[in-house]
């Protein structure tokens, strides 16, 4: 859930650029193609980014001309020169970078150092691009509680030292290329952000920035790392695992790196994140105002928009700004970057009631950072205007969800988008309670087994076992639903009966497969459910036996889905751990190939119920039977190692 604000305000915004600005043109005096690929791997990346100006706080001779502290500390003299105050004010400093300038103390003690500043409360928060976030929110915190009455957060990034050439010696002057990408993306800046009690913005005296809630949350346990420093190339070793930093460097370890095929999740997961705290009720009726979007690459501007208008939250382009071009991508430091010369150079934009709010993807190990402010008139509290931010408090049942809920590695069955417009309410909530499921799915002991490499071929035939039984049960409670359909769902009842048919020989496959990698019995009617497949399949055939259980379809939903979207990441890890030929995998191959096919007959499916649906039950009744069999069905995973080689558990890495 987000952290909400009742009295607290940006009083004023700073920023600090070092020395001039750097055109692409110029850019090789300071970050020196390495060899003839780089060369070629600038031009695209530049050509895509849309970066035609940053700074760098180093000579082209790679002396510093700038530490990052400094740059902290000249940021945060902007903002409290525009405030008025003095360091003297400041009872709480919040720092967010990837690095300051020492491994050790933290970077907010070192900036306190560089500006001789009084005793004061420091938080540093260690981390990317939502690093900033997770500063604001810490000073917040201390204005809200009443612990200090000012409070400032500052973000620095100085990632050019680790882009000189000189860096690369040790390599040869080569290096692979997620390690070239950043040289060309990356540069330096700070920002800084201070908060109090209502006060009017030092550009337009008649107006205050109300601070309403913040908002970050990682999904590190969903995704591998993207974006890093001090590990090898394939993760496998820190620098510090090595004899020496010499031999780190000689290795790659020191090399900043992102994996770019990554990205594309990075967004879909923050939008998603988005769209859960929309639909509990935090974003503002009217809309959003002001949208200051931090994104690496312009390359990524139509990815945000197509994603935000999946989730029917779409923000019109007029509305957005960032500095991008011109300031280059500052990391933890863009946001507050942007939001200051935001305040000085658009302020005249501004009017009461306004909405603004601030995005911050972080690709590191994938992090969604959010803020939401609100203009309002800096009048006396009895001429105050009523804020047209209304709070809905979550239902019971999404403030569950919520409170369990990690969005997903992979994306949900069915995007709003790929369907009619009446849909997209419905497929919004599904998605929602796909995400919650599938992020418990993965961490699961079957699929952490799978994950870290330590399944094995018992593991494997336990899996089996329990799932043959429960797979043949899933033509028979379609068919029993489908003759439970009456009157107008006899279309309905028809398109039940096809998919039943396609799928009533699956757990033939599926047994055969079982023998093939070993198997031992061949009487299926032995083979039993483990008391999470028992429940499902009481629960589905229960559900079959009502009159028009239309709610069907929401099990179908998630079954189908995890035969799309889980299955296929799984396979291939599995293929990896286990000596087993692709005759053992035949069932799962299958599905990943073929379920989507299932799922766009199903979108049909749920078209059919849309418009037979006069009394608008039949979304809820969907939603409710996903959300029931989703739980289900967790639980049916949950339970499939228990029998299999219980003593591994104690020496399983998990």
């Amino acid at each position: 859930m987000p952290v909400s604000y009742s009295q607290v305000y940006v009083q004023s915004a700073g920023l600090f650029m070092p020395g001039e600005p750097v055109a692409n043109d110029g850019m090789d005096a300071y970050v020196a193609p390495l060899n003839r690929l780089s060369e070629r791997i600038k031009r695209r990346i530049l050509a895509e980014n849309g970066i035609q100006k940053r700074y760098y706080a180093i000579a082209p001779d790679g002396s510093t001309v700038f530490s990052n502290a400094q740059m902290a500390k000249a940021a945060i003299e902007s903002a409290l020169q525009q405030a008025g105050r003095g360091l003297e004010d400041i009872g709480f400093l919040a720092s967010g970078s990837s690095g300051g300038d020492a491994l050790m103390p933290g970077f907010a003690s070192m900036i306190q150092g560089e500006m001789a500043a009084p005793p004061m409360e420091l938080l540093s928060v260690h981390g990317i691009c939502a690093a900033s976030v997770g500063a604001l929110q810490g000073a917040a915190l201390a204005v809200e509680h009443g612990q200090h009455a000012h409070a400032m957060a500052v973000a620095s990034e100085m990632p050019s030292r680790l882009f000189k050439r000189s860096r690369y010696a040790a390599q040869g002057y080569d290096t692979d290329f997620d390690a070239h990408f950043l040289r060309w993306m990356l540069s330096d800046g700070a920002g800084a952000v201070l908060l109090g009690h209502a006060a009017p913005i030092p550009q337009r005296p008649d107006l205050r920035l109300k601070l309403h809630w913040t908002h970050q949350r990682s999904f590190a346990g969903d995704y591998p790392v993207c974006m890093q420093l001090g590990l090898t190339h394939d993760r496998a070793r820190s620098h510090l695992d090595f004899p020496s930093w010499t031999d780190a460097e000689a290795a790659g370890a020191l090399a900043l790196r992102q994996d770019i095929r990554l990205l594309p999740h990075l967004f879909d997961v923050c939008i998603h994140e988005y769209a859960r705290i929309a639909h509990q009720g935090w974003l503002p009726e009217r809309g959003i105002d002001h949208f200051l979007c931090h994104y690496s690459s312009e390359k990524f501007i139509p990815v945000v928009d197509e994603l935000l208008n999946k989730a029917q939250l779409s923000i019109p382009r007029e509305r957005w700004w960032s500095n991008l071009a011109w300031r280059g991508n500052t990391g933890a430091a863009s946001i507050f970057v942007m939001l200051a010369e935001y305040l000085q150079t658009h302020h005249d934009r501004l009017k009461a009631g306004d909405t603004m709010l601030c995005f911050v993807p972080e690709s590191g190990r994938f992090t969604a950072g959010y803020m939401l402010l609100e203009v309002e008139h800096a009048a006396p509290s009895s001429q105050a205007t009523v804020s047209s931010f209304v709070q809905k408090p979550a239902p019971a049942t999404e403030a569950l969800t919520a409170a369990s809920s990690a969005s997903a590695l992979i994306a949900p069955p069915h995007d709003p988008a790929s369907a009619p417009q009446a849909l997209a309410p419905l497929l919004t909530e599904l998605a929602s309670i796909w995400h919650d499921y599938r992020s418990q799915v993965w961490r699961t002991p079957l699929v952490r087994r799978i994950r870290s490499g330590h399944m094995k071929t018992d593991d494997y035939l336990c899996w089996m076992r329990q799932w043959i039984p429960q797979v043949r049960e899933g033509s028979l409670w379609m068919r029993e639903g489908a003759a439970s359909l009456t009157g107008d769902y006899a279309a309905l009842a028809a398109l039940m009966g096809v998919h039943a048919g396609e799928e009533q020989n699956d757990f033939k496959i599926l047994h055969q497969d079982y023998l093939n990698a070993g198997g031992t019995i061949t009487n299926i009617d032995a083979l039993q459910r483990n008391p999470g497949g028992q429940a499902l399949n009481s629960y589905l055939h229960s559900l079959a036996a009502t009159t028009n259980p239309i709610g069907l379809l929401g099990a179908i939903y998630i079954i189908e889905g995890t035969g799309q979207r889980i299955v296929p990441s799984l396979l291939p890890l599995l293929r990896q751990s286990l000596d087993l030929g692709p005759e053992c995998f035949r069932f799962l191959e299958y599905h990943g190939a073929n379920d989507e096919n299932h799922l766009e007959r199903w979108l049909m499916a749920v078209q059919m119920v849309m418009a037979l649906d006069t009394t608008g039950d039949a979304p809820r009744a969907i939603a409710a039977t996903a959300r029931h069999t989703a739980q289900l069905y967790l639980m049916q995973f949950a339970h499939i190692l228990e029998d299999a080689a219980p003593n591994r558990a104690a020496t399983d890495p998990l």
